[in-house]
Protein backbone atom coordinates (compact mmCIF):
# COMPACT_ATOMS: atom_id res chain seq x y z
CA UNK A 1 0.00 0.00 0.00
CA UNK A 2 2.87 2.30 1.08
CA UNK A 3 3.90 2.23 -2.59
CA UNK A 4 0.34 3.31 -3.87
CA UNK A 5 0.56 6.05 -1.74
CA UNK A 6 4.00 7.30 -2.58
CA UNK A 7 2.78 7.41 -6.20
CA UNK A 8 0.16 9.71 -5.57
CA UNK A 9 1.47 13.22 -6.70
CA UNK A 10 -0.44 15.70 -4.61
CA UNK A 11 0.00 16.16 -1.00
CA UNK A 12 -1.12 17.99 2.10
CA UNK A 13 -0.46 18.16 5.95
CA UNK A 14 -2.30 19.74 8.38
CA UNK A 15 -1.70 19.47 12.24
CA UNK A 16 -3.98 20.53 15.07
CA UNK A 17 -4.63 20.76 18.48
CA UNK A 18 -6.21 17.41 19.50
CA UNK A 19 -9.49 19.91 20.97
CA UNK A 20 -12.37 19.98 19.61
CA UNK A 21 -12.40 22.58 16.62
CA UNK A 22 -9.90 20.20 15.12
CA UNK A 23 -12.74 18.19 13.55
CA UNK A 24 -14.86 21.41 12.15
CA UNK A 25 -11.42 22.63 10.90
CA UNK A 26 -10.42 19.39 9.23
CA UNK A 27 -13.79 19.06 7.63
CA UNK A 28 -12.88 23.06 5.41
CA UNK A 29 -9.45 22.15 5.19
CA UNK A 30 -10.65 18.86 3.15
CA UNK A 31 -13.00 21.09 1.08
CA UNK A 32 -10.69 23.37 0.60
CA UNK A 33 -7.70 20.73 -0.64
CA UNK A 34 -10.12 18.91 -2.68
CA UNK A 35 -11.53 22.13 -4.63
CA UNK A 36 -7.88 23.21 -5.27
CA UNK A 37 -6.92 19.76 -6.61
CA UNK A 38 -10.19 20.16 -8.77
CA UNK A 39 -12.47 17.30 -6.97
CA UNK A 40 -15.35 18.63 -7.31
CA UNK A 41 -17.66 18.89 -4.16
CA UNK A 42 -20.65 16.86 -5.69
CA UNK A 43 -18.29 13.97 -6.49
CA UNK A 44 -19.80 11.11 -5.14
CA UNK A 45 -17.08 10.08 -3.06
CA UNK A 46 -16.86 13.70 -1.14
CA UNK A 47 -19.83 14.00 1.50
CA UNK A 48 -18.72 9.95 2.74
CA UNK A 49 -14.67 11.24 2.70
CA UNK A 50 -15.98 14.05 4.72
CA UNK A 51 -17.68 12.03 7.21
CA UNK A 52 -15.28 9.03 7.41
CA UNK A 53 -12.44 12.09 8.23
CA UNK A 54 -15.12 13.78 10.59
CA UNK A 55 -15.02 10.31 12.74
CA UNK A 56 -11.46 9.74 12.43
CA UNK A 57 -10.22 12.92 13.92
CA UNK A 58 -13.38 12.65 16.72
CA UNK A 59 -11.92 9.41 18.07
CA UNK A 60 -8.51 11.17 17.73
CA UNK A 61 -9.61 14.05 19.74
CA UNK A 62 -12.19 12.22 22.46
CA UNK A 63 -9.56 8.85 22.80
CA UNK A 64 -6.09 10.00 22.28
CA UNK A 65 -5.58 13.40 23.27
CA UNK A 66 -4.44 12.52 26.71
CA UNK A 67 -0.95 11.03 25.01
CA UNK A 68 -1.39 12.82 21.90
CA UNK A 69 -1.95 16.80 22.02
CA UNK A 70 -1.79 17.12 18.57
CA UNK A 71 -3.30 15.41 16.32
CA UNK A 72 -2.23 15.26 12.00
CA UNK A 73 -3.94 14.81 8.64
CA UNK A 74 -2.42 14.10 6.04
CA UNK A 75 -3.98 14.25 2.15
CA UNK A 76 -2.81 12.52 -0.94
CA UNK A 77 -4.48 12.51 -4.51
CA UNK A 78 -4.34 11.04 -7.85
CA UNK A 79 -6.10 11.35 -11.01
CA UNK A 80 -8.11 8.02 -9.70
CA UNK A 81 -7.78 8.54 -5.62
CA UNK A 82 -8.09 10.23 -3.13
CA UNK A 83 -6.33 8.76 0.12
CA UNK A 84 -6.04 10.84 4.02
CA UNK A 85 -4.88 9.72 7.15
CA UNK A 86 -5.53 11.05 10.75
CA UNK A 87 -2.20 10.56 12.92
CA UNK A 88 -2.10 10.65 16.63
CA UNK A 89 0.38 9.56 19.39
CA UNK A 90 -2.23 7.11 21.09
CA UNK A 91 -0.21 3.92 20.85
CA UNK A 92 -4.11 1.86 20.43
CA UNK A 93 -4.28 0.38 17.17
CA UNK A 94 -7.85 -0.36 16.31
CA UNK A 95 -8.83 -3.46 15.15
CA UNK A 96 -10.82 -1.56 12.06
CA UNK A 97 -12.26 -5.26 10.35
CA UNK A 98 -14.13 -6.44 13.31
CA UNK A 99 -15.32 -2.91 13.39
CA UNK A 100 -17.71 -3.79 10.32
CA UNK A 101 -19.24 -6.50 12.08
CA UNK A 102 -20.19 -5.21 15.10
CA UNK A 103 -23.78 -4.07 14.57
CA UNK A 104 -23.95 -0.27 16.29
CA UNK A 105 -20.24 0.00 16.48
CA UNK A 106 -20.74 3.96 15.97
CA UNK A 107 -17.50 5.36 14.65
CA UNK A 108 -15.45 2.93 13.24
CA UNK A 109 -18.07 0.63 12.04
CA UNK A 110 -19.59 3.63 10.16
CA UNK A 111 -15.75 4.60 9.14
CA UNK A 112 -15.47 0.62 7.18
CA UNK A 113 -18.95 0.70 5.95
CA UNK A 114 -18.49 4.09 3.99
CA UNK A 115 -14.97 3.13 3.17
CA UNK A 116 -16.11 -0.07 2.09
CA UNK A 117 -18.72 0.74 0.58
CA UNK A 118 -17.03 3.11 -1.75
CA UNK A 119 -14.73 0.49 -2.78
CA UNK A 120 -11.79 1.77 -0.28
CA UNK A 121 -9.47 0.48 1.54
CA UNK A 122 -8.88 1.20 5.50
CA UNK A 123 -5.69 0.38 7.03
CA UNK A 124 -4.19 1.34 10.83
CA UNK A 125 -0.60 1.71 10.38
CA UNK A 126 2.04 2.28 13.61
CA UNK A 127 4.62 4.39 13.98
CA UNK A 128 8.45 2.61 14.21
CA UNK A 129 8.70 3.34 17.59
CA UNK A 130 5.13 2.05 18.30
CA UNK A 131 3.79 5.39 20.06
CA UNK A 132 1.24 6.26 17.91
CA UNK A 133 -0.27 5.09 14.40
CA UNK A 134 -1.97 6.66 11.52
CA UNK A 135 -5.48 4.93 9.88
CA UNK A 136 -5.04 5.40 6.31
CA UNK A 137 -8.59 5.70 3.89
CA UNK A 138 -8.02 5.44 0.34
CA UNK A 139 -11.16 5.75 -1.47
CA UNK A 140 -11.39 5.49 -5.05
CA UNK A 141 -12.57 8.49 -7.52
CA UNK A 142 -13.20 7.23 -10.64
CA UNK A 143 -17.15 6.98 -11.22
CA UNK A 144 -18.55 3.36 -12.39
CA UNK A 145 -19.46 3.69 -15.79
CA UNK A 146 -23.21 2.60 -16.79
CA UNK A 147 -23.77 0.55 -19.53
CA UNK A 148 -27.33 0.84 -21.02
Amino acid sequence: MSGRLDALPLRHVLTLPAMGPAVRIARETTEQVLTEWGIVRHHPAVDPALLILSELVTNSVRHAAPLSPNLTVIYAAGQDTFAFAVHDRHPYQPPLLSAVTRTGSGGLGTVMELTLGLGGTAVVRGDADGGGKSIWITLPLRTPSHKA
